[in-house]
């Protein structure tokens, strides 16, 4: 095969191209590269195609231009295949329909051969990823290559073309079908994160709505002030192996961001900056260690970022190819790139495509990768430009390491947690069979046999046992589980509670005084959260009651109102404010966890219920107003 490469500007071109040359070429394909409008690119294509019309044609607006070892804006690249043993199909689709256009593309220009498949898309309103998934989905063994239009960062419009058709929101491709054509792609990244690890809140596709609970446009700006240059400074997150950048192409009115690609819910992003040493390290260095063929053309698809972000320095990156062989591409809003049958959409990336017809065997193609090791561009600008990659990179080195510790101290914290709630939760749920069993067997045993004081003490142990079990259940579930609400008679409720524990009362030889009102006191509440208010409330009122003291119970109605107090004959409370958190216990001597109470105080708040405390020397009192269902 042969490549020429072309320049165009300003109405006229700049090296002229000698028609003649493709008369008799069968397979021929034209690549125009137009960094100046839709009318140039329209001009172009009706001229090419006049005059070459036996070459397949397609098009692309651009951010920049590559023109052998010239970078170049605001004009327009030529470049024309012939390719001797290679046949050509091509197809255009117009329209947003995504994956769909990526399956029918292919399915349209597979071959039985087919070695490469080059395609552009319109860079604003077209979701490229889901379009090369579509591809992938079709065959994920062809190698694609190419690139979304650009529009000299406008981001208003883009066009990309077949033929003399023009379109603004679509996609072409073209196939090369050889059994000898070689193909080799690279990619070169380059862009390194920084900072802090974020979430992604809220993703639809490609656009961002929240990350990290911010807006996205907020996001941006307070992490790189007023002026925004957010497509040189991408998030970058993992994809099949890959640190890929989502850079923004598109602010949106409602603050959120368009990236060049797809995210996902909950990925894990990090902005980052470009290390300008390695962009301008050889990047040519990798395509030494190819095949043994010579390499006869390579065609460059590069993120319009690289260009931006480094100025004219990015002429270093790029020169080294053309001292090889024809090269030709330009500076897009994202790149394609092939990698273990995987399709995947790039940003800030450098992607390179190197091809050759050449059966020849065993012939090593020198390539001089020493003359481009130290760069002949050593100037002021490229020297502060990577020192300050340097200070960047080395101080996110120490955050990072300082991180890793920070974080392995949090992952062995949230594990212990987790494995305590777990075994908790086990414990739990283990302990309900044998509860039951114990219960069961001891009402049993009072019907053939009845009560002695051994089988009252174990039955008194027992319900002690079954309302700690309770608050353990409710404290293990209470994140999982919905709670919800009906319709409860307070009074016959309590009454079923104060029946329950009268047993454990007359262990320390009190009794439940509670006058039943007549009327019923329906309130809405959940029965799981109303027992462990009033089983709380009563089980601390036994246990802190004096001996052969009792223990009243009083229900009374205000207004819409009902409330319950329980009170008993006890030591002062010392310190009231503190009973409601989590462990504390003013007599250490008696048996508990504390929690207790703290677990009565979280429901209450949860449910609008108010809690009046009243400790005296020798009587006690805790008050709980419901509200009253109208």
């Amino acid at each position: 095969m042969k490549t020429y490469n072309y320049s165009f500007k300003d109405n006229k071109f700049i090296t002229k191209i000698d028609y003649s040359v493709f008369e008799q070429k069968e397979s021929i394909l034209i690549q125009i590269f137009s960094g100046e409008d839709k009318n140039t690119l329209e001009y172009l294509s009706k001229i090419l195609n006049e005059n070459i019309p036996n070459a397949i044609c397609i098009g692309t607006t651009t951010d920049g231009e590559i023109t052998n070892s010239v970078i170049s804006t605001h004009q327009t690249t030529i470049s024309i295949s012939i390719f001797e043993k290679t046949s050509l199909q091509a197809h255009l689709i117009e329209g947003d329909r995504c994956f769909q256009s990526g399956y029918e593309i292919a399915k349209k220009l597979k071959r039985r051969n087919t070695k490469l498949l080059i395609t552009f898309t319109c860079g604003i309103g077209t979701n490229s990823e889901d379009y090369l998934k579509g591809i992938e989905e079709f065959d994920n063994s062809i190698i694609v290559c190419g690139g979304m239009a650009g529009d000299n960062g406008l981001f208003k419009e883009t066009n990309i073309s077949l033929g003399t058709k023009i379109i603004s929101e679509g996609y072409v491709a073209i196939s090369l079908n050889s059994d000898v054509l070689q193909i080799n792609n690279r990619r070169k990244f380059d862009w390194i994160p920084i900072g802090l690890e974020h979430t992604i809140d809220e993703v639809q596709g490609n656009r961002i709505y929240s990350i990290s609970g911010m807006k996205p446009s907020e996001f941006y700006k307070n992490y790189l002030g007023e002026s925004v240059a957010q497509t040189e400074f991408p998030l970058i997150v993992q994809r099949n192996g890959i640190p890929t950048a989502r850079a923004v192409l598109k602010q949106h009115l409602d603050g959120s961001l368009s990236c060049g690609g797809n995210l996902r819910k909950g990925d894990i992003v990090k902005l980052s900056f470009g290390d300008a040493e390695a962009i301008m390290s050889n990047s040519l260095s990798s395509f030494n260690n190819l095949t043994s063929y010579p390499i006869e053309t390579f065609y460059i698809y590069s993120c319009m970022a690289r260009r931006r972000y480094m100025g004219d320095l990015i002429k270093v990156e790029i020169e080294p190819f053309s001292d090889v062989a024809p090269t030709s591409g330009f500076f897009s809003y994202a790149e394609f790139f092939h990698q273990d049958g995987h399709n995947e959409l790039l940003n800030q990336t450098l992607t390179i495509v190197a091809l050759s017809e050449s059966e020849e065997k065993n012939i090593e193609q020198k390539i001089n990768t020493k003359k481009y090791t130290k760069n002949n561009c050593e100037t002021s600008f490229a020297k502060t430009l990577k020192s300050l990659t340097h200070l960047i990179q080395k101080s996110t080195s120490d955050y990072q390491e300082q991180s890793i510790v920070l974080k392995n101290e949090k992952i062995y914290s949230q594990n212990l947690l987790a494995s305590q709630k777990q075994f908790l939760k086990h414990a739990v749920h283990e302990t309900n069979t044998p509860l039951s069993v114990i219960m069961g067997n001891i009402e049993l045993y009072e019907m053939e046999n009845g009560k002695n004081k051994y089988i009252t003490n174990i039955e008194i142990a027992l319900k002690n046992l079954c309302s700690i079990y309770d608050d353990l259940s409710y404290l293990v579930k209470k994140d999982q589980l919905e709670y919800p609400k009906h319709r409860i008679d307070l009074v016959d409720y309590v009454r079923i509670r104060v029946d329950f524990f009268s047993t454990v009362a007359q262990r320390v030889n009190s009794q439940f005084i509670f006058n039943i009102p007549k009327d019923e006191m329906i309130i809405f509440f959940n029965e799981s959260k109303l027992q462990r208010i009033i089983d709380n409330t009563l089980t601390n009122a036994i246990k802190y009651s004096h001996e052969n003291e009792n223990i009243y119970i009083i229900l009374e109605k205000r207004e819409h109102n009902y409330s319950l107090v329980i009170s008993s004959h006890s030591k002062k409370i010392q310190e009231p404010e503190k009973i409601f958190e989590e462990y504390y216990r003013e007599e250490l001597s008696k048996n508990g966890f504390g929690l207790g109470l703290n677990l009565v105080k979280r429901i209450c708040t949860e449910e609008d219920v108010v809690i009046n405390v009243k400790s005296t020397q020798d009587k006690t009192s805790f008050e709980y107003i419901f509200k009253g269902k109208i």
